[in-house]
């Protein structure tokens, strides 16, 4: 009945900082994503999480963009990333999968560098809602 409550509980008796317990739900997804769908891991890890973060005082509109992004970056890294298949559906038969994995590096790290930046100024996320 009370599992959020026992969770942001237990979280927050771990003394985990903030960003530490940020890291760790930004792996937990980045891993999951390997495997499933961006439908599943919102309706498993978001509504579990979203109470504790809630707690430590966190934007959501921060946390969903930085949820939205690296979910994003976890799609393009094998072995199951599904935008590499859905690339390899509209390639050229010539173009094997070894080269489309070869050729998504540049673009993970550019992903991992802009979710670092997020993560450390959270106005790059939240300045255009800001505005209104």
């Amino acid at each position: 009945m009370k599992g959020d409550a026992y969770m942001t509980s237990l979280i927050m008796d771990a003394n985990l900082s903030t960003y530490a317990f940020l890291a760790l739900v930004l792996v937990m997804i980045f891993i999951a994503g390997f495997f499933i769908d961006f439908i599943q891991i919102t309706y498993i890890i978001v509504p579990v999480v979203t109470p504790i973060f809630i707690a430590f005082g966190v934007d959501l509109l921060w946390l969903g963009i930085l949820i939205a992004v690296n979910l994003q970056t976890s799609f393009l890294t094998p072995p199951f990333g599904f935008s590499l298949f859905y690339l390899k559906g509209v390639a050229p038969p010539e173009v094997q999968t070894r080269h489309i994995y070869r050729g998504i590096l540049p673009f993970i790290v550019i992903q991992l560098i802009c979710l670092s930046l997020l993560v450390y100024t959270p106005y790059l996320a939240t300045w255009l809602p800001s505005l209104r």
